[in-house]
């Protein structure tokens, strides 16, 4: 017999740099920035004839009064506690609860005694039995989904999903990565063995999504490049469905290692495919702590002359900033800074490292007692740690890196850097910017609206905002097929601004002074120049 199921995908108590909480910090009506493929993926397993409904808290609360036969929970660790708090309400009201995803899977003790059902792994090897048992009322306490191949991952059910609220639609082309980041959990519940998608299945999830209306997608891809031989095959394929699309081409963002600018075939292919701007875990320009870590991937290497490489071809790189590791000393806020002011990438998800359970990083901190939370931990904010620092004290810890994020990311900074991007920046080689320059594009005009109306509010909000703005400007209007770029940058620093905001840390009075106001302020301005000056190549 059919049944109804409610699918959750909770708000979580830790945002992060690429969500779209300042919308509603703001006072406007939610959005959240890329789509999450969770309940999408689960709605399509479901039998035809399931009643299935879908709520995203980014944009809508869980409605506790729903009428269903199962409500099924996912999540990550960020989402830990609102996950706990749904599922012991709709208990108290006597609706069976499934939880499953990232973090059921990495700390399965976390909601053994809070759930009827528990899904471990990935549900595609197991749908069909899974969903014949709950129609059949003889369900198991719990499933072991394991790693299924791609290929039985079904169309996400789109029609279902709030798309009008979304900024970029989401395309999942693999799982897993073969790196051993130590700090990585999405290898542990993933796996090292990247399992890809066929690219056929990739194009018609493209398809779907075009037809909806999304022209900005992510790629979701742990690692999109680290296999050439399949990534070319993929990129090839979307650069030949992209080129004819009746209504203009789609955008796309995807996450790649820095090694990907050695290679000037998988370069070309990237911009010929419409990727504009790509996530890089560049993490840390201090060598002996990317060995600790084992990031193999970033040692020997150019990083500010690979990060020009993508420039060179169009695409914008946004990334990745970990401070906190054992290597690191009290110079390492100096040194993220000089790194930072020396390269043309506007934007630095700037966050401590964490432990998170079921990582190598996590046994190793438990084994030297330097843990302060357990398993379940989730940062409160992006300056959370769950390390005892090796090499400062935790407090000389937080003061630097308030001190880093707020001079990385004072208006005339960041200004600083988006014009250095600007110049950097070469044509895209898709379909992009064939003749008349594109803007943002979103599913709905009314979305669009509402982030040009953010962007433009948060640049009239203040002096400081204001002046950066004649800058940028002036430098976009030279070189306007820039823009798209420059436009993308301002929604993440809105964001960026909004997280220090909430955490606390915003403090423009330390612009000017070094972490420990040890009375060497400047210096740091002064070598990042030089940086700036040294050779664009590796």
């Amino acid at each position: 017999m059919a049944k109804s199921l409610y699918l959750i995908n909770p708000a979580a108590t830790h945002h992060g740099y690429f969500g779209a909480e300042v919308f509603r910090a703001w006072g406007m009506r939610p959005a959240h920035t890329t789509a999450d493929l969770a309940t999408l993926t689960v709605a399509a397993l479901a039998p035809g004839d399931w009643d299935i409904r879908i709520c995203e808290e980014y944009v809508e609360d869980a409605d506790f009064d729903h009428d269903c036969d199962f409500v099924g929970i996912t999540g990550k660790v960020t989402q830990v506690a609102r996950m706990l708090e749904i599922a012991d309400e709709f208990r108290r009201r006597g609706k069976p609860v499934i939880i499953g995803g990232p973090h059921a899977t990495l700390a399965p003790e976390t909601f053994r005694d809070r759930c009827d059902i528990l899904v471990v792994g990935e549900l595609e090897g197991i749908a069909e039995q899974f969903f014949a048992d709950l129609e059949r009322g003889c369900w198991k306490k719990e499933y072991e989904g394991g790693k299924p191949d791609l290929a039985l991952s079904p169309l996400p059910r789109w029609d279902l999903y709030p798309h009008d609220d979304i900024l970029s639609g989401a395309v999942q082309t693999s799982r897993g990565c073969p790196f051993e980041c130590e700090f990585c959990d999405v290898i542990q519940y993933l796996g090292r063995r990247q399992r890809h998608k066929p690219v056929d299945q990739i194009i018609s999830e493209l398809e779907t999504l075009y037809q909806i209306g999304f022209r900005d997608v992510f790629l979701s891809d742990d690692n999109f490049t680290v296999y050439r031989r399949r990534a070319k095959a993929a990129l090839a394929a979307i650069r030949d469905w992209n080129i004819g699309r009746p209504d203009g081409p789609v955008t796309f963002m995807t996450q790649l290692s820095i090694d990907a600018a050695k290679d000037a075939e998988i370069m070309q292919l990237l911009s010929e495919a419409g990727v504009t701007r790509v996530f890089i875990g560049i993490e840390t320009p201090n060598v002996e702590s990317l060995k600790e870590t084992r990031k193999r991937q970033n040692v020997g290497v150019d990083l500010l002359g690979l990060v020009r490489v993508f420039l060179d071809y169009g695409i914008t790189v946004y990334g990745g900033m970990i401070v906190g590791f054992d290597n690191d000393g009290p110079d390492i806020f100096e040194r993220q800074f000089e790194f930072a002011m020396a390269s043309p990438i506007p934007c630095f998800s700037v966050g401590s490292l964490m432990a998170p359970v079921a990582t190598p990083l996590y046994d190793r901190m438990l084994k030297e007692g330097r843990l302060t939370a357990g398993p379940n931990a989730a940062p409160g904010g992006i300056f959370d740690t769950n390390i005892v620092p090796k090499q400062m004290s935790s407090a000389d810890f937080q003061t630097g890196l308030a001190w880093l994020c707020n001079r990385l990311y004072s208006p005339e900074n960041f200004a600083k850097r988006v014009i250095r991007m600007i110049d950097c920046m070469g044509r895209q080689r898709g379909p992009l910017f064939r003749g008349k320059v594109g803007g943002l594009k979103f599913p709905t005009r009314e979305v669009s609206l509402r982030v040009a109306t953010l962007i433009k509010t948060f640049l009239l909000s203040g002096s400081d905002e204001r002046a950066i703005w004649k800058d940028i400007s002036a430098a976009v209007a030279a070189k306007p097929e820039t823009g798209p770029a420059v436009a993308s940058a301002l929604f993440f620093y809105t964001q960026a601004r909004y997280l220090f905001d909430r955490a606390g840390v915003w403090n423009p009075g330390i612009y000017g002074a070094t972490p420990f106001g040890d009375g060497v302020a400047g210096k740091a301005d002064e070598r990042a120049t030089e940086h700036a000056a040294a050779p664009e190549r590796p």
